[in-house]
């Protein structure tokens, strides 16, 4: 990947693992469709699972697109963190954790939706039962310290939005929280968010398509793909 140009990505989308995500949202559908639309880069962050992620790396590596290993995962207080992780052995260890830190609820898939996990042929191959849709017994705090201690980079999702947001739940982001960049939807355009909210200048600001469905992979902002320039870059180097 050339360390000299824009990077076109879309570092927020759901497979079917996730039980809001349609069932043709398989790591092979998404793939294709992210290098259908010219992507350089993507991440799968599934609720509270990592579990179709091997699978979506090995299938990456062998089209040649770059796939983040990560996760969105909704801590103690309903707030939803997009995780990145530079290593699937980070994230692995991340995923153990927040399965034990996951109610034991069983998925009502007549209600929810289900829960696939898929192979290399991009056949569905198992259903996770626990329901994934749900708060962990994880606070903020206890979250931000353990995946930053693997390495992780983290990013509160959909900032824009009153619900699952950092700034909905919380009114705030924790000044001592470590964060520096913040994501808004797709249908928000940074320089009117900032407009009422100025306190937040400081950060940086990426847009994912929050994508449940194959063609809204890459909806970011209006435009196919975030562009990621160099200066995001940086703040992002762990991952790039």
């Amino acid at each position: 990947m050339h360390q000299d140009k824009e990077l076109r990505c879309d570092l927020h989308i759901h497979s079917c693992l996730s039980p809001c995500a349609d069932l043709l949202m398989t790591p092979g559908n998404v793939i294709r469709q992210a290098i259908n639309l010219g992507l350089d880069c993507i991440a799968i962050t599934d609720h509270n699972s990592a579990g179709n992620i091997q699978v979506a790396l090995e299938l990456a590596a062998a089209k040649g697109i770059r796939l983040i290993p990560a996760m969105e995962v909704e801590t103690r207080e309903e707030v939803h963190l997009l995780c990145y992780f530079p290593s699937l052995d980070g994230l692995l260890t991340w995923d153990a954790i927040v399965y034990e830190n996951l109610p034991k609820r069983k998925n009502q898939e007549e209600l929810f939706g289900y829960q696939l996990l898929t192979d290399l042929q991009d056949e569905y191959v198992a259903k996770e039962d626990r329901l994934l849709a749900l708060a962990t017994k994880l606070s903020l705090s206890e979250t931000l310290e353990t995946v930053t201690s693997l390495g992780c980079v983290v990013i509160p999702a959909h900032v824009d939005r009153p619900v699952n947001s950092i700034l909905g739940q919380l009114g705030i982001i924790p000044p001592d929280a470590g964060i520096r960049v913040l994501e808004i939807s797709g249908n928000t355009a940074p320089v009117d968010f900032l407009r009422s909210h100025s306190e937040l200048e400081r950060y940086r600001f990426v847009q994912g398509s929050d994508s449940h469905f194959l063609h809204d992979i890459g909806r970011c902002g209006g435009t196919r793909g975030f562009r990621v320039n160099e200066e995001l870059r940086s703040e992002l180097s762990i991952l790039f």
